[in-house]
């Protein structure tokens, strides 16, 4: 058995998985930005004796324990080289962990985790290549080659998010133009429903959320296309063509047995996949052979978890 840990900047989650990735029990407790690796570290520590004290586990049963976090994590050096959200830079996370739990500890950008954890025991098990992405605020995601995690020479890879695909196009959050992350995100689909909202007052969107713009998210603009409105169909079919488009030119560079959409849009499911696939079917260049599957993420938040776990197998 291993501990899988999913270090976020609003929670941090850990979970007990077995070598096949069934995840056996897990607890969550709060964080908060801006404080230090020593005090993150601390907390997740106990956390980690929490969890095995709930499961009835003694920790000599653990093989190894798996971080997942932002930024770059390099895990020959143990080190967080560049975290997005975390607030420090070149954090010994691995020697400061092992200071409150001897054990193997291995640490994972948290994106490429939930990317493992989907080709072990999610909507890509069984297969060697895969992509995962999750459309949430961003749009975040992970390649695995060979059963393995692809990060770059720099542990910095696999940002699909900052492809760009329409020459300067909407401005990014990360200073380019014309990201998929600014089409694609869960974030660009619910500013692309304002604007509609804006333009057409009567929409079923306004309604279902009340006349109160703020209220309005991903998962009801979809509820509204699927009541036939003009207006959220729009934006829908929209959203539709951008994310196929970064999804063709995806396969098109690797060409994985599987391509995995999580986050919150990935939950709309097969209503989901029924208007991209025939969008990407159109843009991928595949010569006539075998074609990449198109499937939703099947374990959710604990992705993360389960694919922190697996990084010690």
């Amino acid at each position: 058995m291993n501990i899988g840990i999913d270090l976020g900047g609003s929670h941090i989650a850990a979970g007990l998985v077995t070598d096949g990735g069934e995840l056996l029990g897990k607890s969550v407790i709060p964080n908060s930005l801006g404080r230090s690796c020593k005090e993150l570290v601390a907390d997740t520590a106990e956390l980690c004796r929490k969890v095995l004290s709930d499961c009835e586990v003694s920790i000599d049963k653990i093989k190894s324990i798996g971080i997942g976090m932002p930024g770059a994590a390099n895990n020959a050096s143990g080190t967080v080289t560049c975290p997005s959200t975390l607030k420090f830079y070149n954090a010994p996370i691995r020697e400061e962990f092992r200071k409150h739990l001897d054990i193997d500890v291995q640490i994972e950008n948290d994106a490429n985790c939930a990317a493992l954890g989907e080709s072990i025991a999610g909507a890509a098990k069984g297969s060697r290549t895969s992509v995962t992405i999750t459309l949430g605020t961003g749009l975040g995601g992970g390649i695995i080659i060979d059963g393995k995690i692809f990060s770059g020479f720099n542990f910095a890879g696999s940002e699909m998010g900052h492809m760009v695909i329409v020459l300067d196009g909407n401005q990014c959050s990360c200073g380019r133009k014309g990201c998929w992350e600014a089409y694609s995100s869960a974030t660009a689909l619910v500013e692309s429903a304002v604007r509609a909202v804006e333009e057409e007052k009567n929409s079923e969107i306004n309604k279902l959320a009340g006349g109160d713009i703020s209220k309005i998210n991903g998962k009801l603009v979809f509820n509204a296309a699927k009541k036939g409105d003009t207006a959220a169909k729009k934006v829908v079919d929209q959203y539709i063509r951008y994310l196929a488009e970064g999804t063709a030119n995806i396969i098109n560079i690797i060409m994985p047995e599987v391509f995995v959409i999580g986050g919150g849009v990935g939950q709309q499911g097969d209503y989901l996949l029924n208007l991209l696939e025939p969008e990407v079917s159109r843009l991928v260049y595949d010569g006539g052979c075998d074609r990449t599957r198109l499937k939703t993420a099947e374990l959710g938040n604990d992705a993360g978890i389960i694919g922190a776990a697996m990084l010690g197998r």
